[in-house]
């Protein structure tokens, strides 16, 4: 059986945290490795306390559960975080829909996060996989977006609307470089931005941290 995009990425960035180190920085605001590995066992194991990265209200409990697993060995954290467990997201269809793009994401928050990171391409299928789930959830990764946006697949003519409008800005890139692009991730490169100036200005200087 082959494994998913969503597993391989997640077991990449396992085997990259303890090559790193718990204190390795990463490109989450000011977490490390091991602050990153606990967000993502809140995520899977406790998301109500989760919940709280995005909705202020519940942050103190989130804090204090982070805070938890942060005492906690970091080997110990990576191995448990290497298989989703009895967890929704050992389903292969919840795996593929909710974790695929997170997971690609935090593999990369964790390799930009390092002073010799460079750009990777992903195999062909792997790209597709990505451009696919990318291009169906455009309008709701690009809810934050200024002007109206269209993302285009670099080296094809596929578009997707990320945000509805006329003359909208074109921003053309792999599915990785969109995909960190449109999470509000600053390292997104090889990105082209075509439209009026004044429109690609506030593209390029919007907060889309997602």
């Amino acid at each position: 059986m082959t494994t998913s995009l969503a597993r391989r990425e997640r077991i990449a960035l396992c085997d990259l945290a303890l090559v790193l180190g718990e204190d390795a920085p990463t490109l989450c605001g000011g977490w490390d490795a091991k602050d990153l590995v606990a967000h993502l066992l809140l995520r899977e194991h406790r998301p109500l306390a989760g919940a709280g990265i995005t909705i202020g209200a519940m942050s103190g409990f989130t804090d204090r559960q982070m805070a938890r697993y942060r005492k906690q060995d970091f080997g110990v954290l990576v191995e448990k975080l290497r298989t989703p467990g009895f967890t929704f997201f050992a389903i292969p269809a919840v795996e593929k829909a909710a974790n695929t793009m997170e997971y690609v994401v935090h593999h990369e928050d964790l390799r930009r996060g390092q002073p010799d990171w460079t750009p990777r391409e992903l195999d062909a299928a792997d790209d597709a996989e990505l451009w696919s789930m990318l291009s169906r959830g455009a309008s709701f990764a690009g809810r934050k977006l200024p002007v109206p946006t269209v993302i285009r697949r670099a080296g094809t003519d596929e578009v997707a609307t990320a945000k509805k409008g006329d003359g909208p800005v074109t921003i053309t890139g792999t599915p990785v470089e969109l995909v960190l692009f449109l999470f509000g991730r600053d390292c997104a490169s090889d990105l082209a931005f075509d439209g009026p100036d004044d429109a690609v200005a506030a593209v390029r200087a919007a907060d889309l941290g997602i």
